[in-house]
């Protein structure tokens, strides 16, 4: 008997009997700012307003306005949980995404016969089409520009048909069949492509998948140096799962869809096309995103023009995060961490253990390396692999060096290493006038207007916290006998 493939329907059957991994409720539910209040407070984690902690994914089965649409919120917001999805300890998970990036197994087209997220066809060119009574887009609070796609994997592809890509963007509904899309500056395949369709005033047709497996979803946030352009990072999700992710051709654009989504937007981004994010609001804000802000609406999001939404035909699930809960952290530091450990392997073998990109840096601006120094001749070798670290992802702002001693994943343990072997008179290195992420709200001109000329700027921290080599007898932790059947003294 053939295995069904993998999507969002199989994990949820995975993990829904193990205890305090899912929850579901028949409570009605406001998609408008009270959907995710009620979650802050249940498992968002990361850098959500407090109180926050980590719990469940929770599906919500009755969202007031949307009486055949289900909202899923959280599934990632969990490492642990990310570990049993994917099958794999969640303390390496960086080293599977690693190995995933260098053997990839590239998505199949089926029919749409064999894509249930083709069941159900709504073409924009109907009379009563719109896609804020179709799609159950929560507003995360009461001051976001409008309903907001937040976990939509968009796919598209070069002009002359030869490379594609999926990226995660935010995304706002602004009317009947408009959304807002943007897109950051730099680094982002999808806005390579845009300039070759803008350069020749086409639109580029893309779809928007919503819904989906995990393993999608972490795999699609990897950016360059790790994943180049023309790399469809569906080839990732492929080798996490050792199957192909199944794509389909659209009913009213050029270009594929994820054949096993819940839901598929199809659209064009207009060709040098701009609108308010706001537009509706006027607020000044956009979203909460990972850093623990509000967005600023930007002036100037891209336009994408809806042209079809298709979806499965029992009760589809609208995907959805809070922009600074835990979830970002799984879905951007993960790979985030793959893309460092890619780097320092290939230049410092050995040298680099693990490495976490934790929640207080949404999973993007801080990670915490774990260093082995073998010999006097490697005492250094700590210092370079933070510079290799900045190299391989341009948007970390502050790397923490620790001991293999140390339990990254363990708060306590990393800020014992500050405390105890760290002298900030010549243990911090501090790097001027770099490149990082511009939803940082401390990167403004006004801030440091010597080194920061132009937001997204930022001064960049590395704090060593591994022992020197030839005093690593000074800095032994105290030990413990070992009892190996510890365990019996909880029966």
């Amino acid at each position: 008997m053939v295995a069904e493939p993998y999507d969002l329907r199989k994990v949820l059957e995975e993990i829904k009997d193990i205890p305090g991994q899912y929850h579901e409720t028949d409570v009605e539910i406001d998609p408008n700012a009270d959907l995710a209040g009620v979650y802050r407070y249940i498992g968002a984690g990361g850098t959500v307003q407090r109180p926050t902690t980590e719990g469940p994914t929770m599906m919500f089965n009755n969202i007031k306005g949307f009486p055949d649409s289900r909202v899923l919120i959280g599934l990632q917001a969990s490492r642990k949980r990310v570990g049993t999805i994917l099958h794999h300890d969640y303390k390496t998970l960086g080293n599977m995404l690693n190995e995933a990036v260098l053997h990839p197994v590239a998505p199949i087209q089926v029919s749409k016969e064999k894509a249930p997220a083709q069941e159900v066809v709504h073409l924009a060119s109907d009379p009563d089409f719109d896609i804020r009574k179709l799609l159950a887009a929560p507003t995360n609070t009461p001051e976001d520009a409008g309903p907001y796609i937040t976990m939509g994997v968009v796919y598209g592809h070069s002009t002359d048909n030869q490379q594609s890509d999926v990226t995660i963007h935010r995304m706002v509904l602004e009317d009947k069949d408009t959304i807002g899309m943007y897109i950051m500056p730099g680094g982002r395949h999808i806005g390579a492509f845009l300039k070759e369709y803008e350069a020749q005033n086409k639109p580029m047709p893309i779809t928007i998948n919503i819904g989906l497996d995990p393993a999608i979803t972490i795999g699609a946030t990897f950016e360059p140096p790790t994943t180049p352009l023309g790399y469809n990072e569906l080839q990732v999700a492929g080798a996490l799962r050792n199957e192909p992710v199944q794509v389909v051709p659209g009913v009213a654009v050029d270009a594929l869809g994820i054949a096993r989504s819940e839901w598929i937007i199809e659209a064009e981004i207009m060709p040098n096309q701009t609108m308010q994010e706001d537009i509706n609001t006027n607020t000044g804000y956009a979203m909460p995103e990972f850093p623990g802000y509000n967005g600023t609406a930007n002036p100037a999001v891209n336009v994408v023009k809806v042209k079809a939404v298709t979806h499965r035909k029992d009760r589809p699930i609208v995907q959805t995060t809070i922009g600074p809960s835990e979830e970002h952290v799984s879905m951007a530091g993960i790979p985030t961490e793959a893309s460092i450990l890619n780097l320092v392997d290939r230049a410092l073998p050995g040298k680099v253990l693990n490495v976490y990109n934790a929640p207080a840096g949404g999973g993007k601006l801080m990670t915490i390396m774990q260093i082995h120094k073998e010999s006097e001749a490697d005492e250094g070798i700590q210092r370079q692999a933070a510079l290799l670290a900045f190299s391989a992802f341009k948007e970390l702002k502050t790397v923490i060096l620790v001991d293999e001693d140390v339990d990254i994943f363990d708060w306590n343990d990393v800020m014992w290493t500050i405390n105890t072997r760290f002298q900030a008179n010549k243990d911090i290195m501090v790097l001027e006038g770099m490149r990082n992420h511009p939803l940082d709200p401390s990167e403004l001109p006004e801030y440091d207007p010597a080194r920061i000329r132009v937001r997204g700027m930022s001064s960049k921290m590395v704090l060593d916290g591994t022992v020197p080599y030839d005093m690593r007898d000074k800095f032994k932790r105290a030990s413990f006998k070992d009892i190996p059947d510890w365990e019996k003294y909880l029966d």
